[in-house]
């Protein structure tokens, strides 16, 4: 396959997993059975953008607290409700799982997502009682990442999983024509190059099948907050999720064990 520079190659994910055109319609399809079994909430407004919407999804008794999980999709694509089945996990653990949508590229850029997933963080918060903890894959673990930096919602624990942390080598790509990155804006939204606050704890996680771009990706972020990180064998990019579905998942203990 060819690619247009380098950096779409390091970027590019399906093009190196088999099977790859299978994962959205299945993901697709199960989330739509999840939501259709579950209690809780669809189509929470957090603010007044067609896509500031956030579902909640409950366990049958008073929640433990509540996990935010935030989907990728490069900033581009996809929706909340392509990923309901991830909140399986939480959801029998006893905990509130809420999935927000936000606005999408090119009619948003990155900083103002940030702005969004902080404001649906704090609506969440003000529905659910219990700590708060943020998970997010891929450009949604960038995402969940500066939930930790800056001027945040009060956290327990962010756990940013394929987090894309540097964003300054996708301003090489294709993409940025979309997400129109520059080097002010990569700086300031890249939370490998920030502080998280004090107080929140954070573990990274990443698969070990994937792109060297995003291993690359989440052991600089680890190593810049000088916090866990877990590699996590025979996962690729677009499997690395499952771990959410299962509450006795090592990936579901780093989210929630100990808060």
């Amino acid at each position: 396959m060819e690619f247009a520079s380098e950096a779409d190659r390091a970027y590019a994910n399906g093009a190196f997993i088999p099977g790859a055109e299978g994962f959205v319609p299945r993901w697709r399809a199960e989330a739509a059975a999840f939501r259709a079994g579950m209690r809780g909430e669809l189509d929470v407004a957090y603010g007044p953008g067609a896509r500031q919407r956030f579902d909640l999804f409950l366990p049958e008794g008073p929640p433990r607290g509540a996990l935010v999980f935030v989907h990728g999709g490069y900033w581009l694509d996809f929706d909340r409700g392509d990923w309901s089945h991830l909140a399986a996990g939480a959801v029998a653990r006893g905990w509130a799982c809420a999935m927000p949508s936000y606005t999408l590229a090119p009619e948003a850029r990155i900083a103002q997502m940030t702005v969004e997933i902080r404001a649906a963080v704090r609506a969440v918060a003000a529905r659910v009682a219990g700590p708060m903890v943020v998970t997010g894959h891929s450009a949604g673990g960038h995402l969940a990442a500066r939930m930790a930096c800056g001027d945040g919602p009060e956290l327990a624990r962010v756990v940013p999983i394929s987090p894309l942390a540097d964003l300054r080598p996708l301003m090489a790509t294709d993409m940025n024509a979309r997400l129109r990155l520059d080097a002010a804006e990569a700086l300031a939204e890249s939370p490998a190059l920030l502080r998280p606050r004090a107080g929140v704890g954070c573990h990274v996680w990443v698969g070990g099948q994937e792109r060297p771009a995003f291993l690359w990706q989440a052991r600089v972020l680890a190593e810049n907050w000088a916090c866990p990180w877990t590699v996590e064998g025979g996962r690729h990019h677009f499997d690395v999720i499952d771990g959410l579905c299962d509450p006795g998942s090592a990936l579901m203990a780093a989210c929630l064990d100990g808060i």
